[in-house]
């Protein structure tokens, strides 16, 4: 009789053998894990022992962790997030060293949410949580190939008391993020229905490359925009002529990051983008954009150009929004297409995820353990 190895085992063997190259863990607690598991099949808990991690020191506390372990999730260990002294958010430090992309190692997989986003693209974790407030989520999901969504602010507890930072899930899909999302936002959380309901094809959604002000690299935008194509020539999407022109959010972050909230040209920008973002999504549209303006950079740093530009406009306004694969640049680097939805429509959101990843071609997994 051949012995079945429990999916907590097989995720424990993953990252025993493969985090000392990817440096995606700062803490993993094996003996914890197989216990919870344990309990969680004799109790027949919904997620039956389905192993995640959990985003830094104190993921473990967070609302979502807690929701998912209840519900008979498994944290396996804690990931990385960027280093004491680290002036810049978009690396992590792990126990063996800097957290490397999975599929490039000599480039950052994004951040702060760092090992969250390597953790469960190397398989080290069926989902992870993670936290965003300025691209957190977004941006390593991006550079790592794999689905990450930020939640409506507000929508669940944060610590951030600025009101930018909210929680979001990591996951290989959109489809693999629901069990996640379904403990963690409950049901009738959010005002947009049930889970497992398919919206009606196609979608209305307006796309923009660059949201009026961002810089954008020609093959980041051209990998985008024929991921776009396709899933409006299968029908998935319809786009709408709309001018998805913002305000550069870049200052009036800095603002509210800073304590400045009622800073006169903070207020001028969010109230200005607030009523086009309205205008925008009104009758249940998205917003398609790249989720970064740049391929993942190196581990010297991000050099000009904000990974942020074409996230954090969407921290200040409060709208959920997620990545999710949209191909490879030439040299080899995942490509990430933002979508956006209206506040409060998180659900919405994830099932229009759950269309367009049905039409793009499936993400491929990193070439491990003899990546880059």
């Amino acid at each position: 009789m051949t012995r079945t190895t429990s999916a907590v085992a097989r995720a424990l063997e993953r990252i025993e053998r493969l985090d000392p190259a990817l440096h995606a863990f700062i803490e993993v607690w094996p003996d914890e894990a197989l216990a919870r598991e344990r309990e969680a099949l004799a109790r027949r808990l919904p997620l039956g022992g389905l192993p995640f991690a959990v985003k830094g020191p104190s993921g473990i506390r967070s609302y979502a962790a807690r929701r998912l372990i209840a519900a008979g999730g498994v944290p396996v260990g804690a990931t990385s997030v960027p280093g004491p002294g680290t002036v810049w958010q978009t690396w992590g430090q792990g126990a063996h060293g800097r957290t490397v992309n999975p599929w490039r190692a000599d480039r950052t997989p994004g951040g702060s949410s760092a090992g969250s986003a390597v953790a469960v693209a190397a398989g080290m974790a069926e989902a992870a949580t993670g936290s965003d407030g300025a691209g957190s989520v977004r941006i390593p999901a991006a550079w790592c190939g794999v689905f990450g969504l930020k939640t409506t602010n507000a929508l669940l507890p944060s610590p951030d008391r600025t009101g930018l930072a909210s929680a979001g899930v990591f996951a290989r899909s959109a489809a693999a993020a629901e069990p996640y999302l379904r403990r963690v936002l409950g049901a009738g959380s959010t005002p947009d229905g049930a889970f497992g309901l398919p919206l009606p094809l196609p979608l209305p959604a307006v796309y923009s490359e660059d949201l009026g002000f961002a810089e954008v690299d020609p093959e980041v935008a051209a990998v985008v925009r024929a991921a776009v194509d396709r899933l409006v020539a299968a029908g998935t999407v319809r786009l709408l002529d709309r001018d998805a022109g913002l305000l550069d959010p870049a200052g009036a972050w800095t603002a509210v990051r800073g304590g400045s909230p009622d800073d006169p040209e903070a207020v001028r920008v969010r109230r200005a983008n607030d009523e086009r973002l309205d205008a925008l999504l009104s009758g249940g549209a998205l917003l398609l954009t790249p989720a970064t303006p740049n391929r993942p950079h190196g581990h010297e740093g991000p050099g000009s150009r904000y990974s942020t530009a074409l996230t954090w406009a969407f921290n200040l306004s409060g709208h959920p929004a997620a990545s999710l694969p949209a191909g490879f640049t030439g040299d080899g680097c995942p490509v990430g297409l933002q979508l956006v939805a209206s506040r409060g429509a998180d659900l919405g959101l994830l099932a229009a995820a759950r269309a367009v990843e049905d039409t793009l071609p499936a993400a491929p997994a990193p070439p491990l353990p003899g990546h880059r």
